[in-house]
């Protein structure tokens, strides 16, 4: 198994921990958009608890990759989606937050 399978293996299991059902071919394009930092322990978790951590986000993903507007509903979009995942929760995959805002937004489109 590839290494970037057995991330995807991780991210699966915790979203079935989290009750949370996934598109399994959206969850490998979002990973795959990732890149690199899939594989280093730090990059490949978000801290929600790091507000430069949460506007790195927007900026660099909501903004830029998935092509929003910037404005009060992406901010409402990401805490959803760390409540979703729980704030305590010390697994927060940038993948599986990743995912869960194109699915907030309804952006699967880019990843098609």
């Amino acid at each position: 198994m590839s290494k970037f399978d057995e991330c995807i293996e991780t991210y699966e299991k915790e979203f079935k921990k989290l009750k949370v059902k996934t598109d399994s071919k959206l969850l490998r394009a979002v990973a795959k958009a990732c890149g690199p930092s899939l594989y280093r322990a730090d990059a490949s978790k978000v801290s929600s608890s790091d507000p430069e951590e949460l506007k790195r986000v927007k900026k660099n993903f909501l903004i830029k990759k998935l092509g929003l507007k910037d404005g009060p509903k992406l901010d409402e979009g990401i805490a959803a989606v760390v409540k979703t995942m729980g704030a305590k929760n010390r697994n927060k995959y940038r993948a599986m937050v990743y995912y869960l805002l194109v699915k907030h937004f309804r952006k699967s489109g880019v990843f098609k």
